[in-house]
């Protein structure tokens, strides 16, 4: 008899479990008419032109007419066009620099204002105070001060500095590196912001500890702070290399690509072959090649940390 009702224990409990699984599967209504609505806005809106522009970029269309498919010529063009090829270097040059500077600009802002200090606040507010403004206008606002007498001209002719004491927008040599300082000059802000948040949630007591046995801050920070960080590394590097391939505004509005195309990006040269020149099979094709690449660089990226963690 004993091991009758042991052996009865067992299937009561799984019944149990069951119907909970079966409770918990049942989701209102209202809860579906949540998920299914946004969804059904990002097919339409994201998808569904996605979708499309895969499909143009197989095609030769000026926007008029029915579009004629020419499979991979778009490609085979992009390959030997000297402007997408300067474009594309540009962007790697852009990705690295944009990206290294920004992220390590934002960190060190971060562990700088993570302690409580008198006025910490106001700092963290002016630092973050250029990511309010548009890109345009942060565009607008570096033109200015990059102009001929403005005050960066007049910082290096004070210096004697005549290589940089120069309209940097109007030479090709400097032109790219003029805009990317106006990129990290927003984007640092955002990215203490992250840190700030991920440095809040890390536990002191293991850096506590780290110090009773004889670490330094650089050890402490490095081998016990960074690791609690690796969430956060894996927002930071998805945002700086989805904003670095998609950057448009700022160098639109400071330079629109010139001079002589030395500060054109992929998206630049994309927005100028589909609207300008209204070839929108070839923009297509290098909106194909934007999307690619960011998928290859933030999978990669994925991949590696994930295999990190299991090691």
């Amino acid at each position: 008899m004993t091991s009758t009702a042991t052996a009865t224990v067992p299937s009561r409990g799984t019944g149990t479990s069951r119907r909970r699984a079966r409770g918990a599967l049942r989701v209102p209504p209202v809860v579906w008419l949540f998920l299914i609505i946004p969804v059904a806005v990002e097919v339409f809106w994201v998808f569904w032109p996605a979708f499309n522009s895969f499909q143009l970029s197989l095609t030769r269309w000026q926007g008029v007419g029915a579009a004629e498919f020419i499979g991979l010529q778009n490609y085979v063009n992009l390959s030997s066009d000297p402007v997408f090829l300067t474009a594309l270097r540009n962007n790697a040059i852009w990705v690295i620099l944009f990206g290294g500077l920004s992220v390590i600009g934002g960190l060190t802002l971060a562990v700088l204002l993570n302690r409580p200090r008198r006025g910490v606040g106001i700092y963290r507010a002016a630092i973050y105070l250029p990511m309010v403004f548009s890109l345009a206008v942060t565009g607008l606002f570096w033109r200015v001060m990059y102009a001929p007498d403005g005050p960066i001209t007049g910082f290096f002719e004070a210096l004697r500095i005549e290589a940089l004491a120069t309209p940097w927008l109007a030479s090709p040599d400097l032109a790219l590196y003029g805009v990317l300082i106006a990129a990290v000059w927003r984007q640092v802000g955002y990215i203490m912001v992250l840190y700030l948040a991920g440095l809040k949630s890390c536990d002191p007591a293991l850096e506590e500890a780290a110090a009773v046995d004889g670490a330094n801050r650089w050890q402490r920070f490095w081998h016990v702070v960074m690791p609690q960080l690796a969430g956060v590394n894996t927002v930071v590097f998805a945002v700086t290399v989805i904003d670095s391939l998609r950057t448009f505004d700022i160098v639109w509005s400071m330079t629109r690509g010139g001079p002589y195309d030395s500060s054109q990006l992929l998206s630049t040269y994309m927005f100028q072959q589909g609207f300008t020149v209204v070839n929108l099979g070839y923009g297509s094709a290098i909106a194909v090649i934007i999307f690619l690449l960011a998928i290859i660089f933030i999978i990669t990226y994925l991949a590696r940390a994930a295999r990190g963690e299991e090691d």
